[in-house]
């Protein structure tokens, strides 16, 4: 069965928009990189990016991520300024072609998510450090008063797949305590809408990554949206021998067992999998 929702903040004020996620959200990838880990989601020019927004609104996203930075291991450092620019070509190309749309930045320097909302309109955060790599990002965030994506990870990209990082005593618990810790945290400087990602596949193994899927409904605790990004990941090429190419299979099994188990948004390289995966079971289990 879907997993109990009853006692879980299902609603956030996006830009104004009161989205309801007590239906699954599909939210796209836009990787404004020349480096992201899946090569098919690299836009690194305007004429890419204009294709690739054509193709998430075509194909029913809820949400559009944005991202500058990409953060597979081993990932190249990018500047702020950069980072920025390439944000820009995505925010523009959104904004020209969908201007209504719900535009989440992906990033976890507060100046980023900063100059995002303000120049940009941008509606969410999505901080992949959760708050461990810039120490302003949670008050950028309350003085922005905008909903943010809270994803567990430990070290850096760079890092985050070092012998150091990949040891839990539970791993589901673990995570649980971590968010449970940063939760108290943001509520008691005012922020309410705030999302919680996992973080499959940030320093943790593929046994480490199956094992928080099998417990995935436990996040209902937390009594907040949840957000999964599995898409394409090495969780699934590894497990199965194959390729990131090859895991739009592996991706949607996931999925699915990650609606079953009560998330709110999937993020998702490849939408229109998605939102037919959704429609089935949210059909299927309402």
């Amino acid at each position: 069965m879907l997993s109990d929702n009853r006692n879980r903040k299902l609603t956030i004020n996006a830009g104004g928009k009161l989205i309801d996620l007590s239906r699954p959200q599909v939210m796209g990838i836009l990787n404004v990189t020349p480096d992201s880990f899946y090569d098919n989601s690299r836009c690194p020019d305007a004429t890419t990016v204009a294709k690739r927004v054509t193709a998430l609104i075509s194909e029913g996203a809820d949400m559009i991520d944005v991202g500058g930075y990409s953060s597979r291991p081993g990932c190249a450092d990018v500047s702020v300024d950069e980072e920025k620019r390439r944000l820009a070509i995505g925010f523009e190309a959104i904004r020209r072609q969908c201007p209504e749309a719900i535009i989440s930045v992906d990033t976890f320097r507060a100046e980023v998510a900063r100059w995002s909302v303000e120049e940009w309109n941008v509606q969410i955060i999505n901080d992949i450090s959760g708050g461990e790599m810039d120490d302003k990002m949670f008050d950028t965030v309350a003085r922005l008063n905008v909903p943010y994506v809270m994803m567990h990870m430990r070290g850096t990209p760079e890092a985050m797949m070092q012998e150091q990082y990949l040891h839990y005593e539970d791993v589901t618990a673990d995570v649980l305590q971590y968010f449970a810790t940063k939760i108290d945290r943001l509520t008691h400087m005012g922020i309410n809408d705030i999302i919680v990602d996992p973080g499959f596949g940030f320093s943790k193994t593929i046994d480490d990554n199956y094992r928080l899927m099998s417990h995935i409904d436990e996040f209902a605790q937390l009594g907040l949206p949840l957000l999964v990004g599995i898409s394409r990941k090495s969780m699934i090429y590894k497990l199965l021998d194959t390729t990131p190419k090859e895991s739009l299979n592996g991706t949607t099994a996931l999925n699915v067992l990650a609606l079953i188990g009560g998330a709110n948004i999937l993020r998702v390289h490849d939408v229109k999998e998605a939102v037919e995966a959704v429609k089935i079971v949210t059909k299927t289990i309402p």
